[in-house]
């Protein structure tokens, strides 16, 4: 499943030697760091359940949520199964601390009104489609598997936020103002996707993760196209927020693992 390959390059054109149980090691890291994503994101959409503008949007939200948490799950399952601690995903959602969480700061981002959900949604679900649709062709078996079923769930998500950022871009004065407000809430945060480090590096070379740097072209240039669409402006920011990749995260992440982790932790080891 996880082919063994002696040297890789990192960026800094240093060889990285892998042995077989190290390789084993960075995938379950690198399946970390994907399910962290998804899980946090879940968790938000969730709590749009009941709070929705409308029944339709309540019943969307609440899908996109479960697909999300699809994801979420088969990956911290397959990351404790491959990096030799026998963790099962409850272990890994419910007993680990903020800092031991690796997801980007965007998706832990309060709610906040609806707009800023449509343009967290909008942003995070470009870059997971370009992801995915490049991590189908991955030398791992699991990971290609994970991606072909996540990448048509993310079309969706993509395709469902781009349709509210266009419908209030080019709506109301008032729409357009939120909108555009909400655009500029994420966008300090998007940069933060299309970092690596010397362990995805490594994966990359070979053949078994996607270099998020080349992620940035095709997802930016998807979101500029909706955004003028929308008669919106593509934020101006000099100001990018990053740190998630190592465990440092906004205050908001706190709050919600408290929320998230409070039942199993009451209660540990509850059958259900």
């Amino acid at each position: 499943m996880i082919g063994s390959k002696p040297a890789e390059l990192s960026p800094s054109g240093q060889a990285i030697t892998w042995s077989d149980s190290d390789k084993s090691v960075a995938v379950g890291a690198y399946a970390l760091r994907l399910g962290d994503d998804a899980l946090v994101l879940a968790h938000r959409m969730a709590e749009w359940i009941a709070s929705a503008p409308e029944l339709e949007e309540d019943v969307a939200l609440a899908n996109i949520g479960l697909d999300l948490l699809g994801q979420a799950r088969m990956l911290l399952t397959y990351a404790g199964e491959v990096d030799g601690t026998g963790r099962s995903e409850d272990d890994l959602a419910y007993f680990r601390d903020e800092r031991e969480f690796v997801n980007c700061q965007l998706v832990e981002l309060p709610n906040g009104d609806f707009a800023v959900t449509m343009a967290r949604m909008l942003v995070f679900a470009a870059y997971q489609y370009e992801l995915y649709d490049r991590l189908c062709s991955s030398s791992d078996e699991t990971l290609a598997a994970v991606a072909a079923k996540a990448v048509k769930e993310v079309a969706y998500h993509r395709d469902h936020a781009t349709r509210w950022v266009l419908r209030l871009g080019d709506g109301t004065a008032e729409s357009q103002q939120r909108m555009q407000a909400a655009l500029d809430v994420v966008w300090p945060y998007v940069s933060e996707l299309f970092e690596g480090n010397e362990l995805v590096h490594g994966l990359v070379g070979g053949g078994i993760a996607v270099d998020p740097a080349e992620l940035r072209d095709p997802t930016t240039d998807y979101l500029t196209t909706v955004i003028e669409q929308a008669t919106l402006t593509v934020p101006d920011t000099s100001v990018w927020h990053t740190g998630g990749r190592r465990g440092i995260h906004t205050e908001a992440l706190g709050y919600l693992l408290a929320e998230m982790q409070h039942l199993a932790r009451t209660h540990p080891g509850a059958p259900w």
